[in-house]
């Protein structure tokens, strides 16, 4: 038996803090490009990029703009999850950090529907597919990373980071949004709507920075050395964890919840019921606000509890909470608006959006939890993906017409609770030993090193 591979020393220890909070900030850093289209697809595009007919109608191509990167990941999370799997977690990191920046900073140097016709909602179309090939590692990356540095009984708190760090983006580009949306119309669409694009280019630069000085995850490091890195990621996850990757595929529906709030309750909110811009922007972030504080919260009592019974509440909380919060908007009612979107986004959602990264990184062995997790969660999304699109199609018109939005959120929110119910409970699983019998044998086969 060879000598095993040391780990551990003075200059190479986990250091799972740093992994957090690195993770945190590239999270914060890249997800503030990708919700900065969200907010524009509900407030700009849809008069810059399409021609001028009826506001619903624009308003739907542009959120269907939206829904296309969502096609992209499933696509950018085979590739991506690969290399992740093969070459490590941090440089693929890197990798989706700039693909992210320079096509963002791209849709903002794009001239209009009126200066060059069609060409610029197709330009628009493939710069936001490149946001989805990006998107689609970037999370999964970052959770596995930050997994393998945790220390043992806390993963779901160290894992959490990277989604309150999304959280922060999205507060970040919200509040940016905000002053660009209080600008003239005639400003507005001219030129003041592309300055939280360009801003990117500063973003990136200090997201690089971060990534670059990141450590790789330890875990991974192991495999590595042990020349035991699987040759096809993708066909090992399908062989010896389907099951899971099913699993997390229908858990990611819970997703919808997400894009209905932050994505179509805006377009139709402006566009629509013609609700002031910059007053409603303000719920996004106070809801943003209230995740920040609760999602570290749900993940801690993960920790303790199991992320079973915590996910199972938060999806199957957010499809009773959605019914309110909608109800609210229908009527225009700001301050019922506020209290309904905080409870819905803010607390009751949080509680899965917290522990996902815990609980479907723990269905995988370190082989292939990166792709496992990046498929899974992009094809969950990209159903969910196309929720705004779809709910701009369904909802009706008078004081019930928001209810076909409302059962199209709480079905797919439901089905996601109760299929993390039927997972193995894995919080207190060691590192080791998750992913079943698959993972058994991979650490057979590094002890024979």
């Amino acid at each position: 038996m060879s000598t095993p591979i040391a780990h551990g020393g003075p200059t190479d220890a986990p250091i799972p803090r740093k992994a957090a909070l690195a993770s945190f900030l590239g999270s914060m850093l890249e997800y503030y490009d990708f919700f900065i289209y969200g907010s524009a697809a509900g407030l700009i595009f849809p008069k810059v990029f399409f021609p001028d007919n009826d506001p619903k109608s624009a308003t739907l191509i542009s959120l269907a703009t939206f829904g296309v990167a969502y096609i992209a990941r499933p696509i950018g999370a085979v590739i991506i999850g690969h290399f992740g799997d093969r070459l490590g977690r941090k440089k693929m990191l890197v990798l989706t950090l700039l693909m992210m920046g320079a096509s963002t900073f791209l849709i903002g140097a794009l001239p209009s529907y009126a200066a060059v016709g069609v060409a610029a909602p197709v330009l628009l179309v493939l710069l936001r597919i490149l946001q989805g090939l990006s998107a689609a590692g970037e999370q999964s990356g970052a959770n596995s990373l930050t997994m393998e540095h945790a220390p043992e009984g806390r993963r779901g708190f160290f894992t959490s980071f990277t989604l309150s760090g999304t959280q922060a983006g999205a507060i970040l580009a919200t509040l940016v949004f905000i002053p660009v949306a209080a600008l003239p119309d005639e400003q507005l669409f001219s030129w003041g709507w592309r300055i939280p694009f360009f801003a990117s280019a500063a973003v990136v630069a200090v997201g690089y920075w971060v990534r670059r000085t990141l450590p790789e995850a330890p875990e991974f490091e192991k495999v590595e050395e042990a020349h035991a890195v699987a040759a096809l990621p993708v066909a090992v996850l399908f062989r010896n964890h389907f099951p899971s990757v099913l699993r997390v595929v229908l858990c990611a529906l819970v997703s919808v919840v997400s894009t209905i709030f932050g994505t179509w309750s805006i377009a139709h909110a402006t566009n629509v019921l013609d609700l002031e811009r910059s007053t409603f922007l303000w719920v996004i972030v106070l809801a943003n606000v209230v995740a920040l504080g609760a999602i570290p919260m749900w993940a801690r009592l993960s920790d303790r509890i199991g992320r079973r019974p915590v996910f199972a509440f938060g999806a199957l909380g957010s499809a009773v909470a959605v019914f309110p919060f909608l109800w609210a908007l229908q009527r225009g009612n700001f301050p019922l608006i506020f209290v309904f979107g905080a409870l819905l986004s803010g607390l009751v959602y949080s509680a899965a959006n917290g522990v996902w990264p815990a609980l479907y990184g723990e269905m995988f062995d370190t082989r292939v939890r990166y792709s496992g997790m990046a498929i899974g969660t992009q094809i969950g999304f990209a159903l969910g993906g196309f929720s705004p699109a779809i709910a701009a199609g369904i909802v009706g018109d008078g004081p019930n017409g928001w209810l076909p939005v409302a059962f199209l959120t709480a079905g797919a929110a439901t089905v996601a609770g109760l299929c993390a119910l039927t997972a193995r409970e894995t919080a207190h699983v060691p590192l080791a030993d998750l992913g079943g019998k698959p993972a058994r044998a991979l650490r057979h086969q590094l002890a024979d090193v």
